[in-house]
């Protein structure tokens, strides 16, 4: 019993977003942050968490991102290094290379690279 409320707990607090660059705000620079960061208006730069970054639909980002989980929504022009796994959802556009152990791809995604499946 212990074990199920631990883990809802963590599944808790990976979902509170950290960070937000909301609809209409633009960022420049290096963002390093523990936890979710969420980008819905346009980023430019390096994105480094330990954590999960998500590009919303709206969301622009001119980056390289280091992260466990990836999830993008909106445009991401530059490479993406995720130790756990890249979501791009069918409004998703990525154009740069991926490296990640899992891969979900939904139908409608524009992706111009390449991807290396690692473990």
């Amino acid at each position: 019993m212990a074990e199920k409320s631990d883990r809802q707990a963590r599944l808790a607090e990976d979902n509170i977003v950290n960070s937000i660059i909301g609809e209409g705000s633009e960022f420049k620079g290096e963002f390093k942050v523990n936890g979710l960061l969420r980008i819905d208006g346009k980023f430019k730069g390096t994105i480094e968490t330990e954590g999960k970054v998500l590009i919303g639909k709206s969301g622009e980002a001119v980056t390289d991102i280091k992260a466990s989980i990836v999830i993008i929504g909106g445009l991401v022009e530059g490479n993406i290094f995720a130790g756990e796994r890249v979501v791009m959802l069918s409004s998703g556009q990525v154009r740069g290379n991926v490296i990640t152990p899992s891969l979900v791809m939904e139908d409608g995604v524009v992706f111009e690279g390449n991807c290396v499946i690692n473990s």
